[in-house]
């Protein structure tokens, strides 16, 4: 038999027992919210702390943005992108202190779906396409987005170098069914113009990586291109030729840009094709400028690219060989992902599947250092980075590797 109870002998709990019960349950609520939150201070690497936001559910607050600058706070690109990321989302909450220096984002779905966005002039549209290329396979719907602005300056990747070089990085994780970018208008510093549409199909998850052969470079291949405008009996014409880029110049800046780089590349490979990609009228956008584009393919795949855009003094023939000799140097640092796209392959590598993928790159940038920290904050994912060739002292290729996390796409569940 059970032993009575004896209720007259019973205590109401003490006004101090509830404070305390009430602390240990706010403090386990804190912890809750701490672990599901990120500080950072500081404007730098802002796009990247957001997408990994984004892709993890964990709300991020940067704050000391520009806090001891002259003119402190967001600048005018940086709240365009915070904006064009609420459009691609439903549900995110974004909040902008009164002075701009700090920045709360909780994150909602990924919705994906048609979309257009005006940038604002101060930066290209790369700023705003690279972080939305890293979180559009993981959409509720495919992508349909249109972003007018500039297409290539001296800050960004280009609309080029993405088309060419970003796009085939994510079909090695198995993303390429309906995965294009169109230029529909090109569009130089200062006045844009330029319009592009960007489509993604959504995946369930991205396979693991497995590549540690860099092969030898067997072609080059780059675009020039050139805008063109000219008064004619007081009618103020725009023609534009788009090897890369020369707004408003001579028709032949084309050719002594691909001429000056050949110069070069003839060198050390007899495949080299550097062509002219043509719009006219509307197509040519607002502003003068030009430009060279360069990627180098190997023998396994692998992509190295340079991009030189025109500033005022500066030839042809400078851009040209500004351009191929960046190119030389990134095939010379080697590994089999090029340093501006360093970051895109090791978040996809995170998001893989529950098995090791490895890649052999070259030494980081600094921004792959920070980015790797950051996986770490968000995702708790550590690299495993070896010398690629440990017999050959003089070789500085890494051979990066780590556990995929199994990310599944749950927004596609949703659609």
């Amino acid at each position: 038999m059970p032993a009575a109870v004896n209720w007259n002998n019973l205590k109401a709990p003490t006004r101090t027992n509830i404070s305390l019960h009430n602390a240990k349950v706010s403090s386990r609520f804190t912890t809750m919210e701490s672990r599901s939150s990120v500080n950072f201070s500081g404007h730098q690497y802002l796009r990247q702390r957001l997408v990994l936001s984004i892709l993890t559910g964990k709300h991020v607050r940067i704050d000391k943005i520009r806090s001891e600058d002259k003119d402190p706070g967001l600048r005018d690109y940086e709240v365009s992108l915070l904006r064009l990321l609420e459009k691609v989302t439903n549900g995110s909450v974004i909040e902008i202190s009164v002075t701009g220096t700090a920045v709360l984002l909780k994150p909602g779905v990924v919705s994906g779906g048609p979309i257009t966005h005006d940038c604002p002039l101060s930066r290209s549209i790369g700023y705003f396409l690279e972080p939305l290329i890293m979180i559009a396979p993981f959409s509720k719907k495919p992508f349909q987005l249109t972003l007018r602005g500039i297409t290539t300056d001296d800050n960004d990747l280009s609309v080029d170098l993405i088309r060419t070089v970003t796009l085939p990085h994510l079909q090695l994780f198995g993303i390429s069914d309906g995965l294009e970018l169109r230029i529909k208008r090109r569009g130089a510093p200062p006045e844009g113009g330029g319009e592009v549409q960007f489509l993604c199909p959504i995946v369930k998850e991205v396979k693991t990586l497995n590549f540690v052969d860099p092969g030898k470079i067997k072609r080059i291949r780059g675009i020039a291109c050139v805008h063109l405008a000219f008064f004619m009996k007081g009618i103020y014409t725009i023609l534009k030729y788009s090897p890369r880029h020369a707004v408003r110049v001579n028709p032949q800046f084309s050719n002594r840009m691909i001429d000056a780089s050949r110069s070069v590349l003839n060198r050390f490979i007899p495949d080299i094709y550097l062509y002219s990609d043509v719009y006219k009228g509307d197509e040519s956008g607002k502003s003068p400028g030009y430009a060279l584009s360069l990627l180098a393919e190997s023998t396994t795949s692998a992509i190295h690219c340079s991009e030189a855009v025109s500033t005022p003094g500066e030839t042809p023939e400078d851009i040209a060989l500004l351009a191929t000799r960046a190119l030389l140097s990134e095939i010379r640092h080697g590994g089999c992902v090029d340093r501006k796209h360093q970051s895109l392959v090791l978040l996809m590598m995170v998001l893989g599947s529950e098995d090791i993928g490895q890649c052999r790159m070259g030494e980081p940038s600094v921004r792959t250092i920070q980015f790797l920290r950051d996986i770490k904050i968000f995702f708790g994912s550590v690299f495993n980075i070896t010398p690629a060739d440990p017999t050959d002292s003089s070789n500085t290729e890494l051979l990066y590797s780590c556990l995929g996390t199994g990310y599944v796409n749950v927004n596609r569940s949703l659609a």
